[in-house]
């Protein structure tokens, strides 16, 4: 009875679109997300001018030229999404090994050819553009272990075996591998929260998250006391709690960015009159620290709407990942939802003065195409296991998922 219900509601919506297939799955769009995730694009163009609209040094001269750029990304992120929306969801299976091996390929190009910025060797210069492929792996590390997990365990009632976890962190562990090699701590952290996200999604034991979580501590602390980490990334580490360690470093950085967002007060200096902004106190203010001209120029209100929007984003994430009706759509929503949740985290924690500053953008907000890119391909990722939920037939689904369709 429930199945048929569903039936007519399906049909009642083809109706409603005049018959037309394309006007039938734009109406079964999760319009939330997808509205939040254009909303956080149009204000991370707003912000990125602002942050740069009289930094003469980047801009040359043009003080529109960082809007223009920032806009073409989010337009061309926009087409990345479409594109992976429209997939069939069998040729978004088939090219995901595909997708890993470029990124893979991008991670490897980085250290024989790539550039070096802010003591990191992270950057592929293609002609006049710039690519940061560890951009790129931490979405092909997400779809990778999806994939593997889906196609070793859909059909069995036991997901998450050791053998499942030990084939995963294999497919993590190369990129990782890379990324740790640039240096990229920064996305070294949020690759290993999304992994760990993964992993406890796939169903695995308890003790694999314990052993997990331990040996993540261990890493660290012999990274620290082996001399693998140098002394300005250890500084940066610890400057959130002291500023005073790397008054020139991270510590200008942590304390220009409490300054910035403590000007705004509930509502802001206003668009293109913050203080520190206007006067470029605060360094990366464009990518890594563009929250703090929310903060100085949109006060905590504006702030406020930027955290609530990434919220929803999760939000809808999780909850297509509760509704998704086969293993890889699972995974692959919580791993897109743990990935977006620690990055904003980790950046807007860094702004705040409460995380250490690390060099992650801010989803969808940051300049760069890079990350827009990226991001925009997971919202895509997830408007596709969506539609083929909602496009599952009923039979295949269990009488909770189609309660839950339904609704």
């Amino acid at each position: 009875m429930v199945a048929s219900s569903t039936q007519t509601q399906r049909a009642a919506q083809s109706r409603r679109t005049d018959g037309s297939p394309w006007a039938a799955r734009l109406a079964q769009l999760d319009w939330l997300l997808l509205g939040s995730v254009l909303l956080l694009g149009v204000i991370g163009c707003v912000l990125v001018w602002s942050a740069t609209v009289e930094r003469d040094d980047l801009t040359g001269g043009d003080p529109r030229a960082f809007l223009l750029k920032q806009g073409v990304n989010l337009v061309i992120g926009c087409g990345l999404l479409a594109v992976v929306t429209g997939t069939d969801h069998r040729w978004v299976r088939i090219l995901a090994p595909v997708g890993y091996l470029l990124a893979v390929v991008g991670l490897v190009l980085v250290l024989v050819m790539g550039t070096t910025v802010n003591g990191s060797r992270s950057w592929l210069m293609i002609g006049g553009l710039s690519l940061q492929p560890s951009e790129l792996a931490k979405l092909a590390v997400v779809v990778g272990m999806a994939l593997v997990v889906a196609e070793r365990t859909e059909g069995r009632r036991d997901p998450g075996s050791t053998k499942d976890v030990v084939l995963m962190l294999c497919v993590a562990a190369v990129p990782a591998l890379l990324i740790l090699a640039q240096p990229d701590l920064g996305t070294m952290l949020v690759l290993t929260a999304t992994v760990f996200g993964v992993i406890a999604a796939s169903g695995a034991d308890r003790r694999w998250l314990g052993a997990l979580a331990g040996g993540g501590v261990l890493v660290a602390a012999g990274a620290v006391l082996s001399g693998f980490l140098k002394q300005y990334q250890i500084d940066r580490f610890l400057a959130f709690t002291n500023p005073d360690l790397d008054p020139r470093g991270a510590g200008y950085n942590v304390e220009q960015a409490r300054i910035a967002v403590g000007n705004g007060g509930l509502f802001g200096q206003g668009l293109f009159h913050g203080s520190q902004t206007r006067s470029g106190f605060v360094p990366e203010q464009h990518t890594d620290f563009v929250f703090t001209v929310a903060g100085e120029e949109l006060g905590l209100v504006g702030a406020a709407l930027i955290v609530a929007l990434l919220g929803v984003v999760l939000w809808r994430a999780l909850r297509i990942a509760s509704r998704a009706d086969d293993v890889f759509g699972r995974i692959a929503a919580a791993g897109i939802a743990c990935w977006f949740g620690f990055q904003a985290f980790q950046n807007i924690g860094m702004c705040l003065g409460i995380m250490p500053v690390t060099g992650v953008p801010l989803p969808f907000v940051s300049y760069g195409g890079s990350s827009m890119f990226a991001g925009m391909l997971a919202v895509g990722l997830l408007e596709n296991i969506h539609l083929r939920t909602l496009s599952a037939p009923a039979a295949r689904l269990t009488p909770a998922k189609r309660v839950l369709v339904r609704g």
